[in-house]
């Protein structure tokens, strides 16, 4: 009896996808629920596991192939019985064994990056929580002959040759998308940015003040993500045309704010979307973006979480940008861009102070925004976060 390996069906907002790999090969066992092929695709790396247990017959898409949604991948033959008496068996003390339960966990980033250093699960030593197996730890598996310090005797170094390499390797389809979207943003839309200032002091004070209460209330971080989403989706139901969006002749206007939260991950810029973010606490923001951030690394994020959205905020702060203008993320209208946290020098009471200062910057469509609009929706997000109290009181 065989059974069919088929390509999940994926969403209308996602064309197509592109086998990545393959974790059995031809003749080998599998067992049902066992992850047997990823598929990579503009947003997400699906997990394909088996239908069910058997012998992997047959590979109809092999890595690197383009499939779409019910493509046949594989063919697994199903066997009566044991799968195959040689594979070892939990308990097995043979000197070849290899118990199932000791082989470290891996996501797909991961399994990415074991195929390009050509090293097996077994040989790297994981570090992350229960026994998972990070990024860092194929780097650091991919050069066992560095010293603990990194550091290199001056007769090794005049060893090493002078080499003039270049290595080329294929974009993901996640870079590509990225780039068709940022291309598509930059030639479709009147794209102006204006920017402003915040005096992080009172956010700062308020933070330190009740970071440790809140964090053994909500069991979750205070950052200052919150306080913007916060004042955002306050923000965005005053000014409902940047929450707008142009469909054709028709601009669309949402009752909901979806905001969407650009996260750096190893494979690239993703932005999960934390849905009616207008009626989110504080404490369901920040689980929120960190449980987002935490299955980002791991590759792990839904296509569902990544599609959809009617605004975007960006950090480029955590990486220490001073100032930028951010790329809208079409069909959006409007993308909130926040930087890193720098003293400064400002005037105060005719006075001259040194204050935590934050750059921000609003870039928005001009043909469904006016610069009226955005810059009080800018200031209004300025307001909010330099007197936390009226995010309170939503005044």
């Amino acid at each position: 009896m065989t059974t069919k390996i088929k390509t999940p069906t994926l969403p209308e907002s996602v064309a197509d996808g592109l086998v990545a790999t393959w974790h059995k090969k031809t003749g080998d066992p599998v067992e049902r629920d066992e992850p047997l092929v990823d598929i990579e695709t503009d947003k997400v790396v699906l997990e394909v596991p088996a239908p069910a247990s058997g012998v992997l017959a047959k590979i109809e898409a092999p890595e690197g192939a383009t499939v779409n949604s019910e493509d046949l991948l594989g063919i697994i033959e199903e066997q009566q019985g044991n799968i195959d008496q040689t594979v070892p068996q939990r308990g097995d003390t043979g000197a070849n064994s290899v118990v199932n339960d000791r082989v470290p966990k891996t996501g797909p980033s991961v399994r990415k990056a074991l195929r390009e250093k050509g090293l097996k699960p077994e040989q790297v030593t994981p570090s992350g929580r229960h026994g998972r197996i990070l990024r860092e730890d194929v780097e650091a598996a991919s050069h066992p002959g560095d010293s603990p310090a990194g550091i290199e005797t001056s007769e090794a170094s005049q060893a090493l040759p002078s080499t003039r390499e270049e290595k080329r390797v294929p974009m993901t389809r996640l870079r590509q998308r990225i780039a068709e979207r940022l291309l598509e943003a930059t030639q479709t839309t009147a794209m102006l940015t204006t920017f402003n200032e915040i005096n992080m002091q009172p956010l700062m004070a308020l933070r330190s003040r009740y970071r440790d209460l809140f964090e053994k209330t909500h069991h979750a971080r205070l950052g200052f993500m919150s306080m913007f989403v916060k004042a955002a989706g306050i923000a965005l139901q005053r000014f409902p045309e940047v929450n707008a969006s142009i469909d054709g002749d028709d601009i669309v206007y949402h009752s909901y704010c979806d905001i969407g939260i650009a996260i750096a991950s190893p494979r690239g810029l993703v932005v999960p979307i934390l849905r009616d973010a207008q009626n989110m606490s504080m404490a369901a923001i920040e689980a929120g973006i960190a449980n987002f951030a935490a299955r980002a690394r791991e590759g792990k994020l839904e296509i569902d979480e990544l599609t959809g959205g009617t605004f975007t905020i960006t950090n480029g702060g955590v990486f220490g940008s001073l100032f930028s203008t951010p790329i809208l993320n079409p069909p959006q209208s409007a993308i909130l861009g926040m930087h890193t946290i720098q003293k400064r020098v400002v005037v105060e009471n005719d006075e001259m102070v040194i204050r935590p200062m934050m750059y921000v910057a609003l870039s928005y469509d001009h043909r469904i925004i006016d610069g009226q609009s955005a810059v009080l929706f800018l200031r209004t997000i300025k307001e909010l976060v330099e007197e936390p109290a009226r995010v309170l009181l939503e005044v």
